[in-house]
This record gives C-alpha cells, structure tokens and sequence, in this order.
C-alpha cells in the first residue's frame, strides 16, 4: 500500500518509527544512510566554459578584430611594430578576460556565502522531546512539527492536524490554501489530504508529519531535476553598464574610422593611420568596467551583511538607493519585541479575578515553556510569563482551538478542566470544558454578555462597558498593546466529538467550531497591557528617514492610540498625523486612499497582512520607490509585490525571508535605514569610479589626435594605454569602489529609478574638466622631454630612438601622476576630500602604491622597457609633472565649492 493510504498506526509502523519520534542514534544513522535533506542543484556551466564566455562578448570581439588586423598588417608590412601590437591587444583579452572571470566568480561564491547565513530551521521530536534542528538534517521517520508560517521541509505524512491549513502554490501553482487532514486516503497520492510536500508552506494551524521522502527523493527535488538550471540575468544596472560599454565602443570604433579616413586626406601613409585607429579605439574603450562593477555591488552586499541586513540578489543593492517610502511593521521592528506584561486590569480590581484573567491567559496560549525556556510568539511568551510567575501551571486537556485569524482578531481555545484550584469547577467536583478567548477588545467585548466580580459572574450593562471602553483607551495611549480576555463554561448537554481530547476530536472542533458555540455569551475577566519599548536607536533612524526624504508608513495590527503613542515617542509623527483603521481602510476606494496616502504623517492600525499589498500597490502607481517590512505568511505577496521585500530574520517565518529581498538579522528598523544607506553608497561609489576611469581616457586620446593633426611623433603607445587601463588604474578605482558612506549621504533626495548611470553631468566633468587638465600634462611631459633633448618640430625620430622612448615614458607618467591627485578628487562629487577625511580610505593608499610601484617597475626595470616601449627617466621629469596633480585636485575642490559640473 501507498503512503496515504495507511492508518496512523501503520504509517509510524512502516516508517519505524514512533510518536516520540527517532533516537538521536537512529536519526544519526539514517543520515548517513541517505544523505542530507536538500535539493541537489543543477550542474552549472562548467567554469572552463564560462571562462571561454569572456572572449566572445562586445569588447573582446572588438579587440579580435584589432588584433587579427594588427597580426596581419605585420605579415603584409613587416618592420612596422604590428606583431607587438597585435600581441599587446591578445594580451588585454586575456587580461580582461580573466580579471572579468575572477571578480563574477567571487561576486556569486560571495552571496553564496551570505545566503548560508540563513539557516532553514525545522522543529521536530527526538527521543520524546521537542528539538529544532537544520532542515538539511531532516530524516525518513522523524516526526515533524509544523505550525503557521513553517516551511515543510521534506514530503511527510500527516499523524496529527489542528486546523492545518497549506499553500501547495510552490509545487502546483494554486495559491488557495488547502485544509489538510491527517486519515487515510484512498484517492490520488499527489491530492492526498494526508501528505505535506517539501517546499510548501503552513498557512494556519498546527500539525505533526512524519517524513517518507527527503532530498531529490521528494516531489519538489524531482522537479527541480528535470527542470534544471536556469540562469539568472542581469541586474538593471549591470544591463545598464553593458549597454553603455557597447555605446563607448561603437563610437571608439567610429571615431577610429574617421580620424584614419582624415589621416589620408592630409596625407598620412596606411600604417600610420592604422596604428592610429587602432590606438583611438583602444584608448576610449573602458575594458575593465563591468568586472569593476559586478564587484563593487558585491563588496555593498558584504558590508550589508556586516549591518546586519542581509542582501539576497545584487538587484537589491542598487534599488535600495532609490527608496522613497519605507512601510513598516511595528512590533519587533521599531520596538524590541521585548513583551512584557506591566498592568492587569479587572473591573473590580480584586486579586481573585485578576488571577482568573491570568490563569485565562495561561490556558489560551499557544507558547510553551520548554527545558527551563520559553518559545513561542513573543505577545503569548510574555502573557505566559506573566501567568505562571504569578499562578503556577494549571493542567488541563485541550480538546480544541479555534487559531487566531488576522481578520477576527482573537483565538479560542477549549480545555477539560479537573484542576480542583480553577475557578469554575461544579459542586459535584466533575470535569468542567471551558472555552477560553483573548483578543483586540473591539472584536471579544461585544460577545461578552457577563463579567466576574468577586469571583461570581454578574451581568454586564452599558455603564460597565463603556468603563472598560474607558480603561481600554487609556492604557493605549500609554503605548501598551491591550488584549481582553474571556471565557464560557460549555453546558454539560454539549455533544463533543467522540473521544475527547483525541487527535480526532481536535481535527473536527477545529473545523466545526465557531462564535455561535463557544465564542458567544461570554464572561469578561478582564484586560492586559503589554509593554514593548521601542528601540534606543530608532529615533535617530527615523530622523534621517525624514532627512534623506524618505517617508515611513507604520502599519501594524495594533489599535490606533497604541500606535500613535508609540510613533509619537519615536519622532515618526509630530502633530496629528492621519490614522486609518482596518474597518475604515477596507471601506475606502483607491482614490480616497490616494488622497490619504499623500499626507506627510500616515499610520495604519488595526491591519490585518493581507491589506498591505493593496497599500503597496496604491504607493507604487504613484510612482513611489517601496521598502515593505513583514515576518508573517500573509506578508509573503507584499513583499514580492515592494520594490524591496523587507523579512524578519528572527521573528519571521521561513515563507517571509523566501518572499523577500533582504532579510534583516536583527529585526531592527534602524538596519534598513543603514541598508538604505549602503544603498546610496554603492551607487555613488560606482559613477566615482566610474568618473576616475572616463577621466583618463582624455589624456590617452589627445596624444592620438596630436599624433594625427599636429605631424608630430607619437606621444603615447598603445601598450603604454594598456598599462593604464588594465594596470595601474584597476586598483585605485576599486578602491574607490569601497569608499564609506559621505556625510551628507543621507541629506540628499532619493535618486530616481529612471536616472542615467552614465549620465550628462559625469561625462561633463570626466571629459569636459578632470581629463583635459589630465591631458594637458601628458602633452607637457611629452614636449618637456623633447625639446629638453634637442628635438625640432617637424623631425620625425625612430620608434627605438631613446629620447623618443623617454618623451612617451614622461607622457605615461604624466596620466599617471595626475591620475594619483585624481583618485582623492574622484572620492566625493560634491563635499570636499579633505572634509571627508583625507586617509579615512586606506585601500586608496594601498592601491597608489601598487599604482606607483606597477610604474617604476615600467619606467626603470629593463623588462619594463622591453614590454612597454619605455626608457628611464630623470627625476626633474617627475617633478614638472606634479604641480599638474596639485593644480588638478585643488581645481576640482574649487568647482566643488561654487557647484559646477557636479553629477
């Protein structure tokens, strides 16, 4: 027989197993037997083949060609330096080619490694105890328990369901969850009530599996077998980057063709225009731009990771920038999910009902205390708490729950009571039911019909209710999050489900019970408040929300005078804010919650999960840019719907951080706010060096088209470019790339989605300012040299003439040198270097250095000049160049004080 067609019995019996669960020695056993619980991923491309993609794209085709012309060029014209050429440009490939490789490879192994950082917990029974171990460890026959919010982690048989309730969405597509049950099953295996498949999730309700398939053994591994791998695209900003790489490309190509065409209208031989195509278009291509951009977003990510939020995909990084309204729960998030019970009322104020309240508290309760530790949602953690430090433990077997709902707002719960000590016990000493409720007071008061004074039910009339009604408001707006409580004793005539108590009982009161049975004519015990102290550093983040321009939407469940009380203790409100209630938001039409979301302070209260996704809906048509915070199921479809889906990485449940973009590791708003951050500063680090690399193209140009318009000897190689774009400045622009945030980061407006990288205003200030003061020191350098050595316009020397070699070296060290002053101008657009602290990036330094070690390695090491067509020169050379680097970053500190050509 099939899995699902099995009895209770028989299914521990076939599984060898037992409702308490495997040993830890047979679990440990079966582990090595079958391997670890997880799903076995799709090979890869093999890297020898990836490492083969990065000869064939735009750029390297590009220099393919360059290189079989220059190869052919030295077969046709021998002599004329094209065999060095064409080997210098086959090297840049291979360079690019395995630099590019290098960086992507430690970019994925890099959010490889964060995402271990979320471990996928399952909570199960071994040897009779209740233990949660990683998914992966999950065995045939271990007995599961799930709850709302859990992800399934392996194909199991159901043994025991209280209202279980499962979203099959992820294996069949259907997002209506499913009421399961735990019987046999006669029908189809794939539509068996009784099973739970990997990969699903809990949608309400609690239950016990126990395991039959793990791994690629399961449902969903077999799945993902056939499927196999599906390649993830390109970030919007890296498709971005490969668009403008291919732009600069076509028009170095271009302009190559047409400085060669004019070459022969003044009358330049063939090979010297071809070796001046070729260099005009090496020297405008920026090879090593995407690889340094793939890594700056994974080195954001990192830093992230290290502020406790944790990035799941690179898009996440750069969209974080552009962030405009933030939504965010309140409990656990601003406050510090640090539930404690400060203030239980009774109506008349004696100990007996208020102990009664609290044993009411004990009994409808879902947290557990659990080898000397509590576990549990925090809100019933606290009142469990509470309860035992002040009554003890009760006993009683419970033979129902009606969950808590989101909609409802309350739970219920049914007990057969014997305990002589509880307050309603008859006088012939027999087992009481009693149903027990807690919830919003709007949704438990109204089915209140008594109350207890003095340990004796009375009636209740309006005067008392609008007593409590009074109390209620009052203890709101001391910031307490209040819950009523009640209960029923069931008349004995009451016809329970066979065997009471029995998992079958369970099943069927869970489906069957409702408010006219056991949530109606109840007895009021009273009020709790609970504390939850909003976060110390809170204030300080909401503050540069507003700063940055960032607004922030409190949306929680709680009534709206808690929430305003709270949001006013942290800043996020000042005056009388707009607070809209669940009854009143589902009343509203789109238009009118336009109009209500356009105000400057907005909170929602009273809102169940399922109404987020309309309000990020609504914030999105208007063109918002939205951060949405959520740790429960109902949360799952707003965080896919948000521009960045915010999960809870302590209080969330598994479906939560699945749905999500980024996962914060300490629940704490402020970290989205640091995350935002990060955010902007990986953006603004990117067009930094972005800037440094443009900026350096000029001066490699100009000697091009002095070469060509002026009849003199060419003032740079096109190796000696090489060693520029591809040597000495990859390490200062990666520097560049992992500067820390600016100051005045978080004071500026969100950048739009639609902004441009590459946009006017940076090629403005890389072509238009720093590159030609750049450039106007390579040429000096050049001149300096030849004149200084007797040469005469118009004298055309050879290529190995060694006053000719050191004028192209002076003209090399020149970009060099000012590339140096550059870097520090390239560190902020707008706030001055030495504001910003002028060592506070040490990488820079370190990346000089190499810079300048890589360039006396080429100027006076004898491989050096063979390689790079250089010849030593003496240190006056060096020192005319330096008041160039002087006069380029105090140029650029003034346009950064009167505002001009600032991106």
């Amino acid at each position: 027989m099939k899995i699902h067609n099995l009895t209770r019995e028989e299914v521990l019996h076939t599984l060898v197993t037992s409702e308490n669960g495997l040993s830890e020695e047979e679990a440990e056993r079966r582990l090595s037997e079958f391997g670890f619980n997880e799903i076995k991923e799709a090979k890869k491309k093999p890297l020898y083949l990836r490492f083969f993609k990065q000869f064939t794209h735009f750029l390297a085709i590009l220099l393919w060609i360059a290189t079989v012309m220059s190869f052919l060029s030295e077969y046709l014209h021998p002599g004329e330096g094209m065999l060095t050429l064409g080997i210098a440009i086959a090297a840049v490939i291979f360079i690019n080619a395995i630099f590019t490789f290098i960086q992507e490879y430690r970019a994925e192994k890099a959010l490889e490694e964060l995402k271990k950082l979320l471990p996928f917990y399952v909570k199960v029974l071994r040897d009779g105890k209740e233990k949660e171990i990683y998914a992966r460890d999950v065995v045939h026959g271990d007995v599961i328990l799930l709850s709302e919010g859990d992800k399934v982690p392996a194909d199991a048989r159901l043994i025991e369901t209280s209202g279980l309730r499962v979203n099959n969405a992820p294996l069949t597509g259907e997002s209506e969850p499913m009421l399961r049950r735990h019987e046999a099953y006669e029908g189809e295996f794939i539509e068996s009530p009784n099973i739970v498949f990997a990969g699903t999730a809990v949608v309400s309700g609690s239950g016990r599996a126990v395991s039959f398939a793990t791994g690629m053994q399961t449902e969903f591994g077999r799945i993902a077998h056939l499927t196999g791998a599906v390649e993830a695209g390109l970030s919007p900003l890296q498709k971005e980057i490969v668009k403008a790489t291919r732009v600069i490309a076509v028009i170095a190509a271009m302009a190559g063709v047409f400085f060669f065409l004019i070459g022969f209208l003044i009358g330049r031989s063939f090979w010297s225009n071809f070796i001046f195509a070729i260099g005009i278009t090496v020297a405008l291509i920026p090879e090593g731009m995407l690889p340094t951009v793939t890594l700056a977003l994974a080195m954001g990510s990192q830093r992230m990771a290290k502020r406790k939020a944790l990035i799941k995909t690179l898009t996440s990084v750069e969209t974080l920038g552009s962030v405009t309204v933030i939504c965010t729960d309140k409990t656990g998030t601003i406050t510090q999910n640090k539930m404690a019970v400060t203030k239980v009322w009774a109506v008349d104020g004696a100990e007996k009902t208020r102990e009664s309240l609290l044993r009411t508290a004990y009994l409808c309760n879902n947290a557990r205390f659990i080898e000397g530790q509590y576990r549990g949602d925090p809100t019933e953690v606290a009142l469990l708490r509470a309860a035992r430090e002040t009554t003890g433990d009760f006993k009683g077997e419970r033979i129902a729950e009606i969950p808590f709902d989101s909609d409802r707002k309350m739970m219920t719960t049914v007990y057969k009571m014997q305990d002589t000590g509880f307050m309603i016990q008859d006088e012939k000493n027999r087992a009481s039911f009693v149903s027990f409720t807690k919830g919003a007071m709007e949704s438990v008061l109204p089915l209140c019909s008594h109350l207890l004074i003095d340990g004796k039910e009375a009636p209740m009339d309006e005067t008392i209710r609008k007593r409590i009604s009074d109390e209620y408001h009052s203890m709101m707006d001391k910031g307490l999050r209040v819950l009523a409580f009640a209960y029923k004793e069931i008349e004995e005539s009451y016809k329970f489900p066979p065997s009471a108590g029995s998992p079958e009982a369970k099943e069927v009161k869970s489906e069957k019970l409702g408010n006219s049975e056991f949530e109606s004519d109840l007895t009021f015990a009273g009020l709790a408040g609970l504390e939850d102290p909003p976060r110390p550093e809170v204030p300080e983040a909401i503050r540069k929300c507003h700063e940055a321009g960032i607004k922030v939407i409190m949306i929680t469940g709680d009534a709206s005078r808690t929430a305003a009380a709270i949001a006013k203790e942290i800043g996020l409100v000042k005056a009388n804010p707009v607070v809209i209630e669940g009854n009143e938001f589902i009343r509203m039409n789109d238009k009118e919650l336009r109009e209500k979301l356009s105000e400057k302070e907005v909170i929602f209260a009273r809102m169940t999960p399922k109404h987020k996704m309309r309000v990020v809906s609504i914030l999105k048509e208007e063109g918002e840019v939205v951060a949405v915070t959520g740790d429960g199921v109902n949360d799952a479809p707003a965080l896919k719907k948000a521009d960045i889906g915010i999960a809870m990485g302590i209080s969330g449940t598994d479906v939560a951080k699945e749905a999500s973009d980024m996962v914060l590791l300490d629940d704490n708003f402020a970290t989205i706010v640091n995350a935002v951050e990060e955010g902007r500063t990986v953006y603004e680090n990117i067009k930094k060096f972005l800037t440094y690399i443009f900026a350096s193209n000029i001066p490699e140009a100009v000697p091009y088209l002095a070469f060509i318009l002026l009849k003199i000897p060419l003032p740079l190689t096109i190796i000696q470019i090489l060693a520029v774009d591809l040597g000495t400045d990859m390490l200062p622009a990666l520097a560049l790339g992992a500067e820390k945030p600016m100051p005045g980061i978080m004071k500026q407006p969100p950048r739009k989605l639609q902004e441009r990288l590459l946009n006017f205003s940076l090629m403005r200030r890389a072509y238009l300012f720093l590159g030609p003061i750049e450039a106007a020191a390579c040429m000096f350098g050049f001149f300096y040299v030849m004149f200084n050595g007797g040469w005469r316009w118009g004298e055309m020397p050879s290529p190995d003439n060694i006053l000719y070699m050191q004028a192209t070296t002076a003209c090399l060290t020149a970009i060099i040198i000012t590339q140096i002053a550059n870097v520090f101008a390239c560190r902020s657009s707008r706030e001055s270097v030495f504001s910003i602290g002028f060592f506070s990036n040490r990488l820079i330094f370190l990346g000089i250095a190499v810079e300048l070690l890589l360039q006396l390695f080429i100027v006076y090491h004898p491989w050096g000049n063979k390689i790079f067509g250089t010849y030593p020169i003496s240190l006056s050379a060096w020192l005319v160049l330096i008041p160039f680097a002087v006069f380029l970053l105090f140029a650029d500190e003034a346009r950064k004080r009167i505002r001009i050509f600032s991106p």
